[in-house]
C-alpha cells in the first residue's frame, strides 16, 4: 500500500497528530493481534481482521512506524540543498511555521 507523497516526493506515512498515530497503531496491531489469536477459537473467519488492522497500518507494521517517525519529525527538521549537496539539521528555533 502506497503512502502519500510528501512535499520532498517520497512517501509520507505521517498522520496530523501523534495521538491519532497512536490510536491507528493501536487499532491496527490490535486487529492483528486479535485475528491471529483468535484463529483456534473462531477459525478462518478470525483471519478477516487482519486486513483491516493491516488498512489500519497503511500497509505494514514498518510503514506505521516510518510514519510515526515522520510524525514526530515533522516540523522540527529543516532539509537543505546546496552546490548538489542536501542536509538535515534541526530547525532554527526562531523559525516560524
Amino acid at each position: 500500500m502506497g503512502g502519500l507523497r510528501s512535499l520532498t516526493g517520497g512517501a509520507d506515512y505521517a498522520s496530523a497528530t501523534l495521538p491519532r498515530h497512536l490510536l491507528r497503531g493501536a487499532a491496527g496491531f490490535g486487529a492483528v493481534g486479535a485475528g491471529l489469536a483468535l484463529l483456534p477459537v473462531l477459525g478462518l473467519p478470525a483471519l478477516l481482521l487482519v486486513p483491516v488492522g493491516l488498512f489500519a497500518l497503511r500497509g505494514c507494521p514498518m510503514c506505521w512506524t516510518i510514519g510515526l517517525l515522520q510524525t514526530l519529525s515533522r516540523g522540527r527538521l529543516h532539509r537543505s540543498c546546496a552546490d548538489g549537496r542536501c542536509s538535515i539539521a534541526a530547525r532554527p528555533k526562531d523559525a516560524g511555521q
